[in-house]
């Protein structure tokens, strides 16, 4: 797979044709692809909400519909759209269920192991809840690294996407309950097949030359 030509192919789509549904087996993979994202010591601090329903997808665009109205359509038109949600909190729950995953799926040779790894997230999230005082915008470092994962992947299954942050969390977050679950919404994808009126389609990619953003040491 050519994964810069995936790069450059892919773009923010504007507009989504809503007649066009995404094949299930397709939203598959790319939910699987999704929850093998990578976070800051395997800490996972995420929750993915996968709205595919007219009536699912209007409750999301709920959060759009004041100051940032521009953002309603692409939710209510795309196939599929994806709320990712960081933990408000990283719980001693959470982190023995994320150990307890670990150890089933074969991560530690023994005890000791499985006690170092266990340490060693525990410090990190004590280093950023005690010392650097910023535990919830780690969390949310680690939501971006899973919708970097998404957007790539949606490429690759030739998916058109919108990576969404116009929209009011506090609207979304009280539309789903998710402070009541230890949530916070943190971004949106639209995912599914541009409309023929996407403007943005026909446009060349514009980044910066490499000279520019890269510095060889």
């Amino acid at each position: 797979m050519d994964t810069v030509a995936l790069a450059k192919r892919r773009y923010t789509t504007k507009a989504y044709d809503a007649s066009r549904r995404i094949p299930q087996a397709t939203i598959d993979a790319l939910l699987e692809q999704l929850r093998h994202s990578p976070s800051s010591v395997n800490s996972q601090p995420w929750h993915f909400i996968v709205a595919d329903s007219a009536e699912g997808k209007a409750r999301l665009a709920k959060s759009t519909e004041a100051d940032y109205a521009y953002n309603t359509a692409k939710i209510l038109n795309a196939s599929h759209v994806i709320v990712f949600t960081a933990r408000t909190d990283m719980t001693d729950a959470h982190l023995q269920a994320v150990l307890a995953q670990e150890d089933k799926d074969g991560r530690y040779r023994d005890e000791q192991a499985k006690a170092t790894g266990d340490q060693t997230r525990r410090f990190y999230a004590d280093l950023h809840r005690y010392n650097y005082k910023d535990l919830q915008h780690w969390m949310e470092k680690q939501v971006y690294l899973a919708l970097g994962t998404a957007l790539l992947g949606a490429a690759a299954y030739d998916l058109d996407a919108t990576p969404i942050e116009g929209f009011d969390f506090k609207v979304m977050d009280a539309e789903l309950g998710l402070r009541e679950r230890g949530l916070t919404s943190v971004v949106v994808m639209a995912l599914g097949y541009r409309s023929s009126k996407d403007f943005n389609a026909g446009l060349g990619k514009s980044r910066l030359p490499a000279e520019q953003i890269f510095t060889f040491l």
